[in-house]
């Protein structure tokens, strides 16, 4: 059932029926390195390493996964996204841990990118927003839901 939840989530964001940015500010950003793999026609998993810079000092490092519900077709080595991260006001430390859902896309054919818009962590209230696409290598083709694991 909470999948199920996540997924409606992620499928409610692609179709822009969700503000959860709406008050929001931008209070830092957030780059994180994908870890390579094989995806799988159902969906993929990668182990994600993440560095945090907030506006206001904050310096902190997450770890944890990436997974795609949907068409997810190929191999990519390490891949890198950079999201502008927004929340109503100023996180406390560690404040971006938590699960994460949204829509994604990307394509590689040699070298490729893509894009994650994502909702989630601090009680729902975090969103992350790409400010450079994916950049990847590799050879695959994938669009769908992603969840996002910080820890």
């Amino acid at each position: 059932m909470k999948a199920m939840i996540k997924i409606a989530g992620g499928i409610l964001l692609a179709l822009g029926l969700t503000s959860a940015t709406s008050a929001a500010t931008r209070v830092g950003e957030l780059r994180c390195h994908i870890r390579g793999g094989a995806s799988y026609i159902a969906g993929s998993t990668h182990a994600v390493r993440c560095h945090y810079i907030g506006l206001n000092g904050a310096d902190e490092r997450y770890w944890g996964s990436v997974k795609r519900i949907g068409v997810d077709l190929g191999y990519t080595r390490h891949a890198v996204l950079v999201w502008a991260v927004f929340a109503p006001s100023v996180l406390g430390p560690h404040a971006l841990a938590g699960d994460y859902v949204g829509a994604s896309a990307d394509a590689a054919a040699g070298i490729g990118g893509g894009a994650n818009v994502l909702v989630g962590g601090n009680g729902g209230t975090v969103s992350l927003q790409p400010v450079s696409v994916q950049r990847e290598r590799g050879l695959a083709l994938g669009a769908g839901v992603s969840l996002l694991e910080l820890r």
